[in-house]
């Protein structure tokens, strides 16, 4: 049996990713002024900042829809036998609802609610390519042992600015800290499916950065060292990318760790200059 790995943009996986472990991708929509761009196709992170820097309103985001999934799954399903796919969390998005209504259609379709966001999504879509890749379980096997591991998912990112994260109102906790008045650069912690607010770091953005990967890794014997992604929203520097390296590096000894950008779907909400570390638990 051949099983076919997809998933939608939100999971920030670059294309070298996809192609390497053969994973599908269909966009979300970025809406700007009452037009939608498809993420990653039509429509870059950048070209989002630029436009909210020259005084546009925020864009907004869109899912995708019942009749795209079954365009997409239809496609897929021409050179596999069952396809299985990712999800960025159902409590931000009506994505998973509109493909399990396409699944129901199509048959030989898996959706699969990763109750995640950008590479914490990827993390599961590899895993599963890995065991697709191994041609011994079937494709509801693969769907249920991801369910089992999206519950030792590790997912959180830290803010430079709240304005995007605040306006688009995917996280309350967030427009309840109001404006960066204070210079406040909260960690944002996904649980349940769902975003709040965990410690808030004040300073400098290279010494918030190195104070969050110390406080996430440090001292820790349950993290799953075969990898960890750092996925980020553009405009940091080197030297503070390096630092945040160099960081995990003192801390932990992973296998792989995978520099991501993020796509227009997250860059939307968090803004620029925004960076999380996302892994397992073991």
């Amino acid at each position: 049996m051949k099983i076919k790995i997809t998933a939608d943009s939100t999971c920030d996986l670059p294309q070298e990713l996809t192609e390497k472990y053969d994973i599908g991708i269909i966009p979300l929509y970025v809406v700007k002024n009452g037009q939608a761009y498809a993420d990653g196709i039509e429509m870059c992170p950048q070209d989002i900042y630029d436009h909210v820097a020259a005084g546009g309103e925020m864009c907004t985001t869109a899912a995708v829809s019942v009749a795209d999934y079954e365009a997409f799954f239809t496609e897929q399903l021409k050179s596999c036998d069952a396809v299985v796919h990712f999800h960025i969390s159902s409590d931000m998005s009506c994505c998973y609802q509109n493909a399990c209504i396409a699944a129901s259609e199509l048959g030989n379709v898996y959706p699969v609610d990763s109750r995640s966001l950008s590479t914490g999504i990827a993390l599961l879509a590899v895993s599963a390519a890995e065991l697709a890749a191994r041609g011994d379980m079937t494709a509801e096997q693969i769907r249920d042992e991801m369910l089992v591991r999206r519950e030792k998912l590790d997912v959180s990112f830290t803010l430079d600015t709240l304005k995007y994260l605040s306006k688009g109102g995917r996280c309350s906790a967030v427009a309840a800290l109001g404006a960066n008045v204070l210079g406040l650069k909260p960690c944002i912690e996904v649980h349940d499916g769902k975003m709040g607010v965990g410690k808030k770091y004040r300073g400098h953005m290279d010494k918030c950065l190195t104070q969050y990967v110390r406080e996430r890794l440090a001292n820790r014997d349950d993290i799953d060292t075969e990898r960890i992604f750092v996925t980020e929203s553009g405009h940091l520097t080197d030297a503070e990318l390096e630092g945040v390296m160099e960081e995990i590096r003192k801390h932990q000894s992973f296998g792989e760790i995978i520099h991501t950008r993020a796509g227009c779907t997250i860059s939307n909400h968090c803004g620029p200059r925004c960076l999380g570390i996302l892994y397992y638990h073991k």
